[in-house]
């Protein structure tokens, strides 16, 4: 099933029989709380598919909904009309929390164009977010030595001040590349939101290769920072 939900939307309100758009989490016109409609993140906010949102307005959308949604207004009302509370709400913020996260956003927007992502698109037994990139293939074998040589240093109550240099200048590097592939991002971002049918499709595929490596750098940039906290802190 698409992450988008099957369910038809009403074509018109239960109580006033206006008419209601895909979105509609409530009446326009009588407020009253709609069932489940089936609406995609963004036509919860009444949002055009695209990445850079105003976040300012999101909020004060979502703060807006979420007063008129919430459950005690409901109390008196029928059963139906509370469970659709419960679940518009919940869908409310699912929708925010994906929509706020520049990454998350990315990657529910891929998800609606029907892309793989991460360990869905790795294959069985794989995991995406420990397949080096190609480019790294090299600096990261040597880096995943210097890290398990650190830590047999570290059982065995040794020290070794070139390895911790080597490793503090690794995660200087990573986290820079991590802030470059962010950089991508957004950049590959600006483009799809201007961007035809055609030249999106072949955006979306960017967009997903550069995920797949920043969820690798994250992973990278974690593990390193782990090794080095004890000496850190």
């Amino acid at each position: 099933m698409s992450i988008a939900s099957s369910i038809s939307a009403p074509a018109a309100c239960w109580a006033c029989s206006s008419a209601l758009t895909a979105s509609a989490l409530l009446c326009p016109d009588c407020g009253k709380v709609q069932p489940a409609s089936g609406a995609d993140y963004f036509q919860v906010f009444g949002l055009d598919r695209k990445l850079d949102l105003d976040l300012a307005v999101l909020e004060k959308e979502f703060h807006r909904l979420s007063r008129r949604l919430h459950p005690d207004r409901f109390a008196r009302a029928t059963s139906e009309e509370q469970q659709w509370s419960l679940a518009n709400t919940a869908l409310l913020n699912d929708a925010y929390r994906n929509l706020r996260d520049p990454i998350l956003r990315v990657e529910y927007l891929l998800k609606l164009e029907g892309l793989k992502l991460g360990e869905e698109n790795a294959g069985k037994n794989k995991s995406a977010d420990r397949q080096p990139p190609a480019d790294l293939l090299e600096e990261v074998f040597e880096l995943n030595m210097q890290l398990e040589e650190m830590r047999m240093n570290r059982k065995m109550g040794e020290d070794d001040p070139a390895l911790l240099a080597d490793l503090t200048a690794a995660s200087t590097r990573f986290e820079a590349l991590l802030a470059a592939v962010d950089k991508d991002l957004a950049a590959q971002g600006a483009e799809w939101d201007e961007g035809d049918a055609p030249t999106r499709e072949g955006i979306a595929k960017f967009l997903a290769a550069l995920l797949d490596r920043r969820r690798y750098l994250r992973n990278l940039v974690r593990d390193v920072n782990e090794v080095l906290s004890p000496v850190n802190a």
